[in-house]
């Protein structure tokens, strides 16, 4: 249904360039404001499917298709307090053979006894949840928007035209390592007055958590445990913190929470609060609903650590999906070399060549071109 929401909710302003090469600016709908109003129908710019589809019947091998298909099994979790101690060395070398396959076949992977204490969650959580209790003024009084090509701050990221269908979804983001990569910028929110302890405590774990698991990963290759940690450095690499919430949604059959997409980091680190059921992952030409307890982290192998594998380990392609009566908060932090580092692709055993395709890349430059082209599956 089509229907002028100007008076109904409030507007976050985006930049986008166009196919011209023009700078436009676009008013795009406060998702959270939406939700308030209790629609009973889906703003036209949020619909992604037509309403007369089946999407069950849809093709399979189509992106956009928004079905809930379960895992028939769940997601491998890893223990990581036996890849980390590994007093055992037949049950660390199993956890190592489990971890293998999670990053080959599945680009993802759930973890449990990972050492990161409930009280730090539990803080993340209050934190998050009392942001987004906020009024939009307030938010909008509590923290800045910078436009760039990750859009720091509160707002909204990846509108690149006018008619593109938008995600349901309300979005804060900041960088949390290095330390000084937001001087003087207004990102963090200053409302709830904990905020920015809260997740700096759950970065802190979280970043300890990555270095192991980068160890482990070299380890299941058989090579140099050290190849992939020697690209991070303690001072400039880089954490990237997105905190997503999702709120009811009156269609779910036709929005999206977040658009198909893999992630440009090494590493990424996601805890959802609230509720499970919001996030699918692109496998076997299928789109399946991950079971995902809320209780436990998420890992995605990112796209960075695909090149750096040399195409071992595969970035997941995944997706959010909304809930009709369901409200979802998730935090991801994103794990990356400094920005000015230059990582290149495992050479291929004994031949010391590279088959894979896979190049020589600047993180940077990398992360920059992957916000403006949006990379698909296949590209």
């Amino acid at each position: 249904m089509a229907m002028d929401i100007n008076n109904l909710v409030a507007f976050h302003e985006a930049k986008f360039i166009d196919q011209n090469g023009v700078l436009r600016n676009s008013s795009v709908p406060v998702v959270q404001e939406l939700a308030r109003q209790r629609l009973d129908f889906l703003p036209e710019r949020f619909i992604r499917v037509s309403p007369t589809a089946d999407p069950i019947a849809a093709p399979s091998s189509e992106l956009h298709e928004i079905s809930n298909i379960e895992v028939p099994d769940p997601l491998p979790c890893i223990d990581m307090s036996k890849i980390q101690l590994g007093d055992d060395l037949e049950d660390r070398d199993r956890e190592l053979t489990k971890l293998a396959g999670a990053a080959k076949d599945w680009g993802m992977f759930l973890i449990e006894k990972h050492g990161i204490e409930p009280k730090i969650l539990d803080e993340v959580k209050d934190v998050v949840k009392g942001f987004f209790g906020l009024s939009f003024q307030e938010k909008k009084a509590s923290v800045g928007s910078y436009l760039s090509v990750d859009n720091m701050g509160y707002g909204r990221n990846f509108v690149k035209s006018e008619d593109q269908p938008l995600d349901w979804i309300d979005r804060l983001t900041m960088k949390a390592a290095p330390r000084d990569a937001t001087q003087g910028l207004r990102v963090w929110p200053q409302n709830p007055p904990n905020f920015r302890e809260a997740v700096e405590k759950f970065v802190e774990k979280a970043r300890k958590i990555c270095d192991s698991l980068l160890h482990a990963l070299a380890e299941t290759l058989s090579v140099d445990g050290q190849i992939f940690i020697k690209q991070f450095d303690d001072e400039k690499s880089e954490v990237n913190v997105r905190v997503n919430y999702y709120p009811p949604c009156p269609r779910p059959d036709l929005a999206l929470g977040i658009t198909e997409h893999s992630d440009a980091s090494a590493l990424s680190v996601l805890v959802q609060f609230e509720a499970s059921g919001g996030l699918q992952v692109f496998k076997d030409m299928k789109w399946l609903t991950v079971q995902w307890p809320v209780d436990a982290l998420l890992i995605n192998v990112g796209d960075l650590m695909e090149i750096l594998s040399n195409g071992r380990f595969r970035s997941s392609w995944h997706r959010a999906v909304t809930q009709r009566d369901v409200e979802r908060f998730s935090v991801a932090l994103f794990y990356n070399p400094p920005s000015e580092a230059e990582i290149e692709p495992l050479k291929d055993g004994k031949s010391n060549n590279n088959h894979h395709g896979y190049k020589k890349v600047v993180v940077g430059e990398y992360l920059q071109n992957y916000y403006k082209i949006s990379p698909t599956p296949t590209n």
